[in-house]
């Protein structure tokens, strides 16, 4: 391969890393080669290795343990971090350290100290680190953001946003890593990262104070037992005799991707993607209400749900001179299994302007094709198109928008656990922030 190509190496082999691993190696394999992968599940790496395009020259993997080894012997322009996400910290940090910027997925980590560590050693190295936003990439949110700045509204005085994840995509964070907090730090941290962050950015600002309230309120064994009738199940899907009478039950062996990449590949490790969503070992949340305040004074009311029959968001904007209401429902799937992700149902997806005084107008909203809302091609030109267009809406995120949109989810969830509004200057030192 040409050396003027950028090269990069990917950390974790999941379903997640398909999308950049598939951008180098074809839609940008002219720009671009992958010279590295590691994962802490061999049998994965060899299943992606196998999968690279008919001819791709063969790319190294490497065990978990051996990831300095991976990056000295590469020489990797850019690590991609696709891994669990407590382990994020552990290889941005290390990445940077010895030389190579970051591509890392959201959440950027999981808790205050590991945010502290990355800030600290990106201000040391002066690496560069851009965390995956795609929902700032999909036409109908970049469209909010030009609608704010063109002061539609006038000056935003409070948000209100829900949102709503289905009895498919929702049920799925309880089938995996991510029902346990010491994983992901809960929704408000994996999932909840992408949300916060679209309001940071759409209002420009920062958040100073969280306070939230949160249960399991679906998802749990008495569920299970009153009210769809399940004593008796199974900890996995795979081997649990109720099967045929669950609505929640998932065959990974029925479908060709999950199967390939999760079932022929557990007696590596031991890890199950089919783990019973009534499980008694899940202690994150499926019920979350977050209210936060913006160093510009904005207010935040958002809700979070894991259980609801559509999955998608409403949210409004109330300025001084009216109000911005922008409704979106998403297709649903199931993390992996070969559909695409969180593409925008067709009718319904709308933006409105409500001035003070005067009657709502609906405006066209823009939309397109593709996984969360069309955002993900466009993601993917900013990183690896080595000219990317001019962004004047300032999509690409860097550690500070990855940090602030995390401190929302571990403020909430140190709220839940005190009882208390928690401020964010108490999580990470402010001079970090700065």
């Amino acid at each position: 391969m040409s050396s003027s190509k950028k090269r990069y190496a990917v950390v974790g082999v999941g379903s997640r890393s398909t999308m950049y691993t598939r951008a180098i190696t074809e839609t940008y394999a002219q720009q671009c080669e992958l010279v590295g992968l590691c994962d802490t599940n061999p049998a994965r790496v060899e299943l992606r290795r196998r999968r690279l395009p008919e001819g791709y020259p063969e790319v190294p993997a490497y065990a978990a343990g051996d990831f300095d080894r991976m990056v000295a012997e590469t020489r990797p322009d850019v690590v991609i971090v696709t891994s669990m996400d407590v382990t994020h910290s552990d290889y941005i940090v290390r990445a940077m350290e010895l030389g190579a910027d970051v591509v890392t997925e959201k959440p950027m980590t999981t808790d205050e100290q590991r945010c502290a560590a990355i800030l600290r050693t990106q201000r040391r190295t002066g690496r560069a680190l851009q965390v995956t936003f795609n929902y700032r990439y999909s036409p109908p949110r970049s469209q909010v953001r030009e609608l704010l700045a063109a002061d539609k509204i006038g000056e935003v005085l409070s948000v209100d946003f829900h949102w709503w994840l289905d009895t498919r995509h929702g049920a799925d964070y309880f089938r995996r890593w991510h029902r346990n907090r010491a994983n992901s730090s809960s929704l408000l941290v994996h999932k909840a990262t992408h949300h916060f962050d679209l309001v940071n950015w759409w209002l420009g600002a920062r958040p100073v104070e969280v306070f939230c309230m949160a249960r399991r309120e679906f998802y749990t064994p008495a569920t299970a037992d009153d009210i769809f009738g399940l004593s008796g199940r199974s900890e996995r899907c795979h081997t649990c005799k109720l099967r045929d009478k669950c609505p929640f039950f998932l065959d990974i062996e029925a479908n060709e991707s999950l199967k390939a990449m999760y079932l022929d590949c557990e007696g590596e490790d031991g890890y199950f993607r089919d783990r019973c969503v009534f499980s008694d070992q899940i202690d994150i949340w499926d019920v979350m209400n977050v209210m936060a305040r913006y160093d510009n004074g904005v207010t935040m009311s958002y809700s979070l749900n894991a259980y609801n029959p559509v999955e998608g968001y409403t949210i409004a904007f109330n300025g001084r001179r009216g109000r911005l209401e922008h409704l979106a429902c998403e297709s649903t799937y199931i993390s992996g299994d070969g559909s695409v992700p969180g593409e925008l149902q067709k009718g319904n997806v709308t933006v409105t302007l409500i001035p003070a005084f005067k009657a709502p107008q609906v405006i066209e909203p823009r939309t397109a094709s593709g996984g969360h809302g069309g955002g993900d091609a466009v993601l993917l030109e900013d990183v690896f198109n080595p000219s990317p267009a001019p962004d004047p809406l300032k999509r690409k995120a860097g550690a500070l928008d990855g940090a602030y949109s995390i401190l929302i989810g571990i403020a909430a969830c140190r709220s839940i656990d005190s009882g208390q509004p928690v401020k964010i200057a108490d999580l990470v030192d402010e001079e970090l922030l700065g």
